[in-house]
């Protein structure tokens, strides 16, 4: 019974994180009232407090968030031994899919907030500093394998990388550049950097 009880707890709050990635999708964070986190999960305020105030619940999704990124990220990688693969397929995972990509837009709408509260700036340091890892490791593999001729330090160039990602990620999402139009600068700062030329896709 305890067991069954604790389960239906957890599967409340996973709904309710769900309810809150709608409402900062549709509002922005900025905006985000706990009333409209309670219509989106259908309940009324008090219940959503019974699982902590607004920002702890926001938190607690930005944190998923951030998981959930970094771990399809790495997944998408880690698919394949040859560390040309692994790059593609790291930058191809690390661009958002256009305006309405709800996982990107949930990172990037809780980053203002990095400037003002030392939690969520430990949470977005932890994810630069987890895709830099995520590059650093292909350079260094493509280098070990061959592939790579690398201009500079490894974990230099990945920094790069994800600077260069977070730059564009915003423009994606607002609408003023396309995936592709990314991608293929992406691609080309790759070729720069490692003399391996990835083919665009036709």
């Amino acid at each position: 019974m305890a067991a069954r009880k604790g389960s239906s707890k957890e599967a409340r709050r996973a709904e309710l994180g769900k309810a809150v990635e709608r409402a900062l999708v549709t509002r922005g964070l900025e905006g985000l009232r706990l009333r409209d986190v309670a219509e989106e999960a259908g309940v009324t305020p008090a219940a959503v407090l019974y699982y902590g105030d607004l920002d702890a619940l926001v938190h607690a999704t930005y944190q998923q968030a951030i998981e959930r990124y970094s771990q399809e990220r790495e997944e998408a990688a880690n698919r394949f031994d040859d560390a040309r693969r692994r790059l593609e397929a790291c930058i191809d995972k690390g661009v958002a899919a256009g305006p309405d990509d709800t996982l990107t837009r949930l990172l990037f709408e809780y980053w203002p907030r990095c400037l003002r509260d030392a939690k969520a700036a430990a949470l977005d340091s932890a994810l630069t500093e987890r895709q830099i890892a995520v590059y650093s490791g292909i350079l260094v593999l493509g280098q070990a394998q061959g592939h790579f001729v690398l201009q500079d330090p490894p974990r230099l160039l990945a920094a790069s990388f994800v600077a260069m990602e977070d730059g564009y990620q915003m423009e994606v999402l607002a609408g003023r550049r396309s995936r592709t139009e990314v991608l293929t600068a992406l691609h080309a700062y790759a070729r720069a950097v490692t003399g391996y030329a990835i083919t665009e896709p036709t």
